[in-house]
């Protein structure tokens, strides 16, 4: 009652406002008014960030190339080990190492993060943000992206998707309300090229569960043997691969004589592609430090 209350209020204030002399005249300029900053505002995102791709020659890098051609981004560039070698030709330049790209506003990376394809001495070199979207990442990766927040702005997802997001959050809350009274599994499937098992999004829905109990809690991957009853403390996690799946996600919760399951499922790479270029245009004019897709949500 109290929102409908409050909207009648102010549903009221503007028939009273719009109902003075000139009333029509003056709501006509200010509708105009909102939608001209409305258009610029929008005009400007579009043609001021520019973006270079790292890992262009690949699924997603091809992906990302193709929403920012329609979104009017403009990919300064793309660095792929595979220049010159994969038949992919796109329309922009394409460069076998960082040392020969150009200066661009954002990096959106996918790449495989192969030894001396270090997209963090461009970023620190130009001083521009990075969205790191590569999974399968080493501690010692971990750690070199950790020091170069301290310089640039980093945005580091194992997923780009906002249902993602959603569904950490879910899992959470599922794991700190159901409690010890339920046992947990995260099984994800993708397809059968992936090189990383469990995903990246996999270990992102394992961490938000874990930091739900107040006891520590071990990851058993995958199951063999003929004594494999299950321990109390156990999260189980199980990879499948096959096909073209581009991504599943569930974390089950087994109590007694009841089962909740809370998933996510990709129906293409476009969910991705898109949450990229907006971790990218989040980033723009940020202060360094570590960013995740938590911040974007926050802002929604």
């Amino acid at each position: 009652m109290g929102v409908h209350c409050e909207g009648f209020q102010r549903a009221t204030a503007d028939v009273r406002l719009f109902s003075l002399p000139f009333g029509r005249v003056r709501r006509r300029e200010i509708l105009c008014n909102k939608k001209h900053n409305f258009l610029r505002k929008h005009k400007e995102q579009r043609t001021t960030m520019t973006i270079l791709i790292s890992g262009a020659c690949g699924f997603m890098g091809r992906e990302v190339a193709a929403q920012a051609k329609s979104s009017g981004i403009d990919v300064v560039c793309g660095v792929d080990i595979a220049a010159g070698v994969a038949p992919y030709q796109p329309d922009f330049p394409l460069y076998a190492n960082y040392a020969d790209a150009p200066k661009a506003d954002v990096v959106i990376d996918f790449s495989n993060w192969k030894p001396g394809a270090n997209v963090l001495d461009y970023a620190m070199k130009y001083r521009v943000p990075v969205v790191i979207a590569s999974t399968g990442l080493t501690d010692e990766q971990l750690h070199q992206i950790a020091e170069a927040s301290k310089v640039v702005p980093i945005f580091r997802s194992g997923n780009m998707s906002l249902g993602i997001a959603l569904l950490r959050a879910l899992a959470k809350k599922a794991a700190g309300v159901l409690g010890d009274a339920f046992d947990v599994e995260i099984v994800e499937a993708h397809h059968n090229r992936k090189l990383d098992a469990p995903s990246g999004t996999a270990l992102m829905l394992l961490d938000a569960v874990k930091s739900a109990y107040p006891d520590e809690r071990e990851a058993v991957f995958g199951r063999h043997g003929r004594d494999c009853k299950r321990q109390h403390q156990e999260i189980g996690m199980h990879s499948l691969r096959g096909g073209t799946v581009t991504g599943e996600h569930e974390v089950c919760f087994f109590g007694t004589g009841e089962r909740i399951r809370i998933s996510h499922s990709a129906e293409n790479r476009g969910v991705f592609a898109a949450g990229a270029l907006r971790a990218a245009a989040f980033l723009m004019n940020r202060q360094p430090g570590m960013y995740s897709m938590d911040d974007v949500v926050g802002q929604l």
